[in-house]
């Protein structure tokens, strides 16, 4: 006669400590840093202009840095939000979110660029003092793109589109923060932008982000459309 003999229970499996979902690292500190090297970058905003306008880089290292630019072109977000779209049907649902947070930025450069003109390095007279190229306020757009220098709307869309890409994807994180550095070097040695308003307009592109990615009533909306949980696996995340 077989006796049963009873088997401990396997002991239950605790749940995992929960943490902050990492989405863009710095949050507000990231944009004020870049506030503060804009307003530092204005005092040489002249020579690094003055250079780009009488020098050349290698073909082969300014070859890459133009196609860049359409990672801040507003065709170039859509073909790279289309593919996404198509190949990646898990995160359809957050492709809006970042869409929305490539369209704030652009918009926020828009409405200052209105505001406050500044002529670009390719039409400014460098025998004036750096600070002349700024001109009105409530500009209204006078003087066309020649006078819309600040701040640098490829650069806040292409700091946007790298930190909404690096949420969705954090693998690349770094990857498509290179791709907005060179988007930058490319307004800069193009003299389409000062130093100063690359700098400012990555600020506009953090801004943009920790409002829909991190903080805020937008942040929370999107969280809650997307059924996303606030706080997640380390193992997953961290």
């Amino acid at each position: 006669m077989s006796i049963d003999v009873p088997q401990p229970e396997s002991p239950k499996p605790t749940n995992p400590i929960p943490v902050r979902r990492p989405r863009v690292p710095g949050g507000w500190m990231l944009v004020g840093l870049m506030v503060l090297v804009g307003v530092a970058s204005l005092t040489i905003d002249a020579r690094v202009s003055q250079w780009c306008k009488t020098h050349h880089l290698p073909s082969d290292v300014q070859a890459p840095i133009d196609w860049a630019e359409v990672f801040g072109h507003g065709t170039g977000v859509a073909i790279l939000l289309l593919t996404v779209w198509v190949l990646d049907p898990a995160r359809r649902r957050s492709i809006l979110r970042v869409a929305l947070l490539v369209l704030l930025a652009g918009t926020t450069v828009n409405l200052i660029k209105s505001t406050i003109a500044r002529a670009r390095p390719r039409v400014f007279d460098f025998e004036h003092n750096i600070w002349q190229s700024f001109g009105d306020y409530l500009s209204l757009g006078a003087g066309g793109s020649d006078c819309q220098s600040f701040p640098s709307g490829h650069v806040a869309v292409a700091v946007g589109l790298a930190l909404g890409l690096g949420w969705l994807y954090p693998r690349g994180r770094f990857l498509f923060l290179i791709f907005a550095a060179m988007v930058a070097a490319q307004r800069v040695t193009h003299c389409s932008h000062f130093c100063s308003d690359a700098f400012f307009g990555a600020a506009i592109g953090c801004a943009s982000a920790v409002l829909l990615l991190d903080v805020g009533p937008l942040a929370r909306w999107f969280d809650r459309k997307e059924d996303l949980e606030p706080r997640v696996k380390k193992d997953e995340h961290g």
